[in-house]
């Protein structure tokens, strides 16, 4: 399971005790919200594409939406989201736990800058029940991300 790959991961740096395994479903930002008892806004969506035949996670504030205009300026092609199917095979997560933690080679991570507004936030784990919640310094080092990126509206 994914989730396993996650816990292995934060188990090199002493943190596996902060993944939380929740006892229902924290698949969408709304569940994971009512799930872990914090706004929205503050669940750390990873977000899917494919830019030049590979696999990029944007992760962006659950009140974020991706602009389009802002996101073909950034990767220069248009905008599109992995289909689900194709998730797991590329990414190394299944839809519902996407997360930039213990994922396949290859495969970039943008934080969106959406995120900077809080002091700490929640990605997933892996799997569609599960979270870890992170300062934004821990996410950008744990996510071992690429850069910052504004590709975003709506926050």
């Amino acid at each position: 399971m994914s989730i396993e790959k996650v816990k292995a991961y934060f188990r090199k740096y002493n943190m596996e005790e902060r993944v939380q395994e929740l006892d229902v479903s924290s698949a969408t930002v709304e569940l994971a919200a009512a799930a872990l008892h914090c706004e929205p806004k503050r669940i750390a969506k990873t977000l899917s594409f494919l830019v030049d035949g590979h696999a990029v996670l944007v992760v962006a504030a659950g009140d974020a939406k991706i602009d389009n205009p802002k996101y073909k300026a950034k990767f220069q092609t248009k905008a599109k989201m992995l289909r689900p199917e194709e998730v797991e095979e590329l990414v190394g997560h299944a839809v519902g736990g996407v997360c930039p933690f213990a994922i396949k080679d290859g495969v970039d991570v943008y934080l969106d800058v959406s995120l900077k507004r809080f002091e700490t936030v929640f990605p997933a784990c892996g799997s569609p029940n599960s979270a870890i919640e992170l300062t934004i310094a821990e996410l950008e080092q744990y996510s071992g991300y690429t850069e910052w990126v504004d590709v975003c509206k709506g926050y």
